[in-house]
């Protein structure tokens, strides 16, 4: 007799009822929304908000789907995009500049199967729609940066260890020290060595001086490279958060590349301008000592800058650098004192200490304040330290719009760039496209699943018609797993789901194809189908284990649409398995295994050959 245990069979239907609750809220698509969040990280997106938005709207006659508040947002469901960009204009300009509002797509799934975690799949690019960026990385811009700070620590360690020299100077990628005798450039070795690992410090010996040469050793670069790409990826990652992108691919490309996909997204301009801009903040001193005449004639002193004062002059700044934007904690777009825009910093417990000592030991000097973008250093303002400022808060102002404050705030607070980046491919897909090609991928699905279940249930007949069962249970077990693991589902996904029909059918095919064989070799029937499931079994794992084991080598290796690819190619695999000899054998149990006497099967043609008597 074929029957399972009760236990079996329940756990068969628990899983189907669980993969059915979790590919529901697949089929319930999605709706245009605004999500709106607060500026600062430290206010809360509650009722208050949400009462004032909902009065905007209505006051401005503006009909929402529903509202949601999500974390610290706030999300509001519209009818159609039309209504969806009218409403985020209307709220951009009454909230003003306090509030993020961005538009956002949000599921239409009912809320009991939200409170059940069922969630749909993410969507990719190629489905969605959005935009497309592939940034590169200005590694020599990187290890520039590098050495400028190195050089200003070295200055540092010489004064401290009271070594004289007689300058120091960067040429290409190295550091040049210049001392006037041989002892002071022995100690000075010795120091550097011990000090700074990551630096290659070498002699040289000229007619007139003594020198060191010091560079970064290979390796070190090798891992500066690697921990600049990965800062700018945790940064653009924070600025992606702050334009309330949902679902975003940000991930390294190569040694100096970042893909950033944005589904959804439809002010591509904006995201452009803040995804491609690299603001740092600077602290330096003017340099009021020297004539400024003469540096505009190219006779510049050395160890100062040259720069353009915003809305002014030519301004001398020293090249030390005594503050960057690595110590900023917060950062708000605001007001000066006399109602002008301005971006209100606020610094770390460090940051705080070395800014009060600098203002202390510069009282009446005149103090630079830098934003320094794709390698271009402006100075927004250059005050007079009147006093000695602690409480590591500073006010960045000076002739800056409304806009631009926050701009500048979202860029100092989201994090700099540890090296610029350059936006050297950019793609767009429209909506249009991405539901033309959800579209495409649906009906390739479903053709190739009916005209395989067409053919197996004429070749097999009734047990064609379990193995088509069994085939549909796996597309169900699949999409659900896919939508229980969030997994980002894009073009080649669906190309695997439509491939995973085609392979899954393949171990139905062996199970009735030995069944057949047993049935020729003159078993009844019941033992027929017990050993066509028993000895297909090892065959059916072989099988699948190859190409199981060639998915996660494409997931190892591979990188972004193959990724993609593979985790569906492999989920796939897994559940193919489980439905082909576990579901299918439990529906030809259902159906056959309760007849004693059970004379023939309806598995189509049993072709037996024939017996030539001689």
């Amino acid at each position: 007799m074929n029957r399972y245990p009760l236990w079996k069979n329940l756990i068969i239907a628990i899983t189907l009822l669980v993969g059915l609750l979790y590919t529901l809220p697949n089929f319930y698509g999605e709706s245009p929304a605004i999500q709106i969040s607060p500026l600062r990280t430290t206010a809360e997106a509650g009722l208050p908000l949400l009462q004032q938005v909902e009065g905007t709207l209505k006051k401005h006659g503006i009909i929402n789907e529903g509202t949601l508040v999500e974390g610290n947002s706030i999300k509001i469901r519209f009818a159609d995009t039309d209504v969806q960009i009218k409403a985020r204009d209307i709220l951009q300009s009454e909230l003003g500049t306090y509030y993020i509002v961005a538009l956002n797509l949000i599921p239409n799934s009912p809320e009991w199967l939200n409170s059940l975690g069922a969630l749909p799949m993410y969507l990719g690019l190629d489905l969605r729609g959005g935009v497309h960026f592939l940034l590169q990385t200005d590694m020599d811009g990187a290890l520039t940066k590098a050495l400028d700070r190195y050089s200003s620590d070295i200055r540092s360690t010489l004064r401290e260890q009271k070594i004289s020299s007689a300058g120091l100077d960067r040429q290409d990628s190295q550091l040049i020290i210049k001392f006037r005798d041989e002892p002071s450039r022995s100690k000075a070795e010795t120091e550097l060595k011990k000090i700074y690992s990551d630096l290659d410090v070498r002699t040289q010996d000229t007619g007139r001086d003594f020198r060191l040469l010091v560079s970064i050793k290979p390796e070190a670069q090798t891992r500066m490279q690697s921990a600049t790409i990965q800062q700018n990826i945790s940064t653009l990652r924070n600025r992606v958060n702050e334009l309330g992108v949902a679902e975003p691919v940000i991930q390294q490309a190569g040694i100096d590349r970042v893909i950033v996909q944005l589904p959804g997204v439809q002010d591509t301009a904006k995201a452009k301008d803040i995804l491609g801009r690299t603001a740092t903040l600077e602290i330096r001193m003017v340099d009021d000592e020297s004539d400024i005449d003469a540096a505009l004639r190219g006779q510049i002193p050395f160890g100062t800058e040259l720069l353009t004062e915003r809305g002014g002059g030519a301004i001398l700044v020293k090249k030390q650098i005594l503050l960057t934007g690595d110590r900023i904690t917060d950062a708000q777009p605001g007001f000066d004192s006399d109602n002008q825009p301005a971006v209100h910093v606020t610094l770390d417990s460090n940051g705080a200490r070395i800014f009060k000592q600098l203002t202390r030991n510069n009282v009446g000097k005149r103090m630079a304040i830098l934003l320094v973008e794709k390698n271009h250093a402006e100075v927004v303002t250059a005050p007079v330290i009147r006093e000695e400022i602690g409480g590591g808060r500073v006010q960045i102002s000076g002739r800056m719009s409304s806009m631009e404050a926050r701009d500048v705030a979202l860029l100092l607070r989201a994090g700099a760039l540890a090296a610029p980046m350059e936006i050297i491919e950019e793609r767009t897909v429209g909506p249009s496209l991405g539901a033309d090609n959800i579209s495409r991928g649906f009906n390739s699905t479903l053709f190739g699943f009916l005209a395989v279940a067409v053919f197996i249930m004429l070749y097999y007949r009734a047990i064609g018609v379990i193995s088509v069962l069994a085939l549909g249970a796996n597309l169900l077990l699949l999409i659900s797993l896919l939508s229980i693991l969030q997994a980002t589902l894009t073009l080649p996904g669906m190309a695997a789901i439509a491939l995973t029909v085609g392979m899954a059918i393949d171990a139905n095919v062996l199970i009735n194809e030995r069944i057949r064989d047993e049935l020729r070799n003159g078993l009844t029937p019941q033992l027929a189908i017990s050993a066509g499931y028993e000895r297909a079994f090892g065959t059916i794992v072989d099988s699948n284990i190859t190409t199981l084991i060639a998915g996660i080598a494409l997931f190892a290796f591979g990188s972004g649409p193959v990724k993609g690819f593979a985790v569906v190619l492999c989920l796939g695999i897994l559940t193919s398995v489980f439905t082909a000899v576990t579901v299918s054998r439990a529906m030809v149990n259902l159906i056959y295994g309760g007849h004693r006497k059970l004379e023939r099967i309806s598995i189509g043609t049993v072709w037996k050959p024939k017996v030539i008597k001689r």
